[in-house]
């Protein structure tokens, strides 16, 4: 007994007009992205070329200093002040980010009040940093609470600006995380808090370092919040309680100088700031990618 086989169907070819459209297309998006990356090239062609030719040991190791005839000063205050107070707005920045982000998540869920926070983060998020930095001179400067311009101050207005970015991408990550895993730490007896805790925030570690790190290389280059808050002070300070100089309010005053030493020292400051992202964004990039292969 034979048993018919119906042949496959042929797909029919593509048509000439369909291969010419995409070929079309394909160029139209490579040229759009070229044009695009125009402007970028263009950007780190001059960063690199007027600011590479400053850098030395003695630009990384003095401070901006007022004479008018020699040497300008290097850039040593402006860059341990931006680590210091960025440091000083991570630390409080993080620990209120993933903290929200994990009642959104754990507890708040699709609760009223949940909605009323992630409505008030999204505000956040696209509000001006200006005001920020208004915001903490009105209610901090101008009250003389803890005196008047203060490092603290500006690493409080950074926090304020790192704040919606490590809440949005903390609470995307933690969604990530399967139920199932919960549900098994629940089940063996283990509190919610535990759960929370030994479970949840390991698996998504990766990826709440990635969005802290980005969150980081935001507030690193901002200048708007600092130009209210901590004033300028050109020599060295540790103190958190008094002015303090930082790379881009160093930038903003010097690219206005002049004096082409001093401007030229703005490029180089300008190139150690675009540096300082770029590492930070590489290692958010690198952390990202380990998350996926775990």
């Amino acid at each position: 007994m034979s048993v018919y086989v119906r042949p496959p169907e042929v797909l029919p070819g593509i048509s000439r007009r369909r291969r010419y459209t995409d070929w079309v297309m394909c160029g139209l998006l490579g040229l759009a992205t070229l044009i695009a990356l125009i402007p970028l090239g263009l950007i780190l062609y001059f960063l690199v070329k007027r600011g590479a030719g400053q850098w030395s040991g003695k630009f990384f190791t003095t401070d901006p200093n007022g004479n008018f005839l020699g040497y300008p000063g290097g850039i040593r205050s402006a860059l341990l002040g931006s680590l210091e107070i960025v440091g000083l707005s991570t630390v409080v920045a993080l620990p209120v980010g993933i903290g929200v982000a994990l009642y959104l998540v754990e507890y708040g869920k699709a609760s009223r009040f949940a909605g009323l926070v992630r409505y008030f983060i999204d505000v956040m998020t696209g509000v001006p940093s200006i005001l920020f930095g208004l915001f903490i001179y009105i209610v901090l400067v101008l009250s003389h609470i803890g005196g008047t311009f203060a490092a603290w101050k500006g690493a409080v207005a950074l926090a304020l600006l790192m704040l919606p970015i490590v809440v949005r991408s903390s609470e995307v990550v933690l969604l990530l995380v399967p139920d199932s895993l919960r549900e098994a730490a629940l089940a063996l007896g283990a509190p919610r808090w535990r759960v929370v805790f030994r479970v949840v925030l390991p698996t998504a570690g990766p990826g709440l370092v990635t969005g802290s790190l980005l969150a980081i290389a935001r507030g690193m280059g901002e200048t708007a919040p600092l130009l209210f808050t901590i004033a300028t002070a050109t020599g060295l300070t540790a103190s958190l309680g008094q002015p303090m100089n930082s790379l881009p309010t160093q930038i903003f005053q010097d690219i206005t100088s002049p004096r082409n030493a001093v401007v030229d020292r703005a490029w180089g400051a300008a190139l150690t700031l675009v540096v300082l992202v770029l590492i930070f964004n590489i290692v958010a990039r690198l952390a990202a990618r380990r998350s996926r292969m775990t």
